[in-house]
C-alpha cells in the first residue's frame, strides 16, 4: 500500500531555493552593516540665513553747491576817432644816389696789398728742443745733453744763493720738508717770463717767483735754426728746522 503524500507538501523540492535567496539576503545584510556610518552630534551645525536682517548703509547727505554764472563779458571799446591832421610842415626827403658807375667814369686801379706775415711764438718743451736755452757760463760745453745738464745745476745754485730759507720759519710753517713747484719760459729773445709757482704758503710761491725772475738773460732755444719759446721747470726743496 504507498503512503499517501500530497506532492505539493514536499518541503524539499525547493531548497535549492531557498537557499539562495537566504544566502543573498544575508550577504546584503553583510554589506550594509559593513557600510553603515554614523556622526558626531556636535559637529553638526544647524544654522539659518534670514534675507530679511540687511544691512541698512547710511548714506551721507551732502550738500550741492551751486557755483554762480560767470560774469557776462565787458561790453567792446568803443573805437578810436581817429582825425585827419593835414600835413602842413614840408618834409625833406632823403635822396639815395646810386653807386654804380657810368661807362665813361675812369676806373682807379688799386695797387697790390701786402700782408706782413705775423711769427706765432713756436713752444718746444726742453726735453726735445734741438738746441737748448743756453745760461750764461755754459757756452763752452759740447753737445745739447751737456748744456741741458749745466743749465740745471746753474739754476739750482742760483736758486740756492737767493731763496731766503728763513722765510718759512717767518711764515710760521710747521717743520718738515717743504717743496715748491716751478714753472718759466725762456722766451725767443733768451727773457724769463710766464713765472708760475706753486707751494704750501702764498709768502713761498711770491719768494720761489722774486728769486726766479732774477735769473740773468739766456741765449735762446732754437728749433730748426729758429729761435722759440722753451718752457722749464724746476723744484725748489728745503728744509725747515725745529
Amino acid at each position: 500500500m504507498e503512503p499517501k503524500k500530497n506532492p505539493k507538501s514536499d518541503v524539499s523540492r525547493n531548497s535549492s531555493l531557498y537557499f539562495a535567496v537566504g544566502l543573498a539576503l544575508m550577504l546584503g545584510i553583510t554589506y550594509m552593516a559593513i557600510n553603515y556610518k554614523t556622526y558626531d552630534k556636535a559637529d553638526i551645525i544647524a544654522d539659518t540665513l534670514n534675507l530679511d536682517d540687511e544691512l541698512e548703509e547710511e548714506v551721507p547727505i551732502t550738500e550741492q553747491i551751486v557755483t554762480p554764472p560767470p560774469p557776462p563779458p565787458p561790453p567792446p571799446a568803443a573805437p578810436e576817432i581817429i582825425e585827419v591832421v593835414e600835413d602842413e610842415e614840408e618834409i625833406e626827403e632823403t635822396v639815395i644816389e646810386s653807386t654804380e658807375t657810368e661807362m665813361e667814369a675812369e676806373i682807379v686801379e688799386v695797387e697790390e696789398v701786402e700782408v706782413a706775415e705775423v711769427e706765432e711764438d713756436l713752444e718746444v718743451p726742453f726735453s726735445v728742443i734741438e738746441n737748448v736755452a743756453v745760461f750764461p757760463g755754459c757756452e763752452k760745453e759740447k753737445g745739447n745733453a751737456a748744456k741741458k745738464k749745466c743749465m740745471n745745476d746753474k739754476v739750482n745754485k742760483f736758486i740756492g744763493r737767493k731763496f731766503n730759507t728763513d722765510l718759512a720759519g717767518d711764515l710760521g710753517l710747521p717743520p718738515g720738508r717743504k717743496r715748491i713747484f716751478v714753472q718759466f719760459k725762456v722766451d725767443k729773445s733768451g727773457n724769463i717770463t710766464n713765472i708760475v709757482a706753486r707751494g704750501p704758503h702764498p709768502g713761498l710761491e711770491k719768494e720761489a717767483k722774486r728769486v726766479i725772475g732774477g735769473l740773468p738773460k739766456m741765449k735762446p732755444g732754437k728749433q730748426r735754426g729758429k729761435p722759440v719759446v722753451m718752457p722749464f721747470s724746476i723744484p725748489i726743496v728745503f728744509q725747515v728746522q725745529d
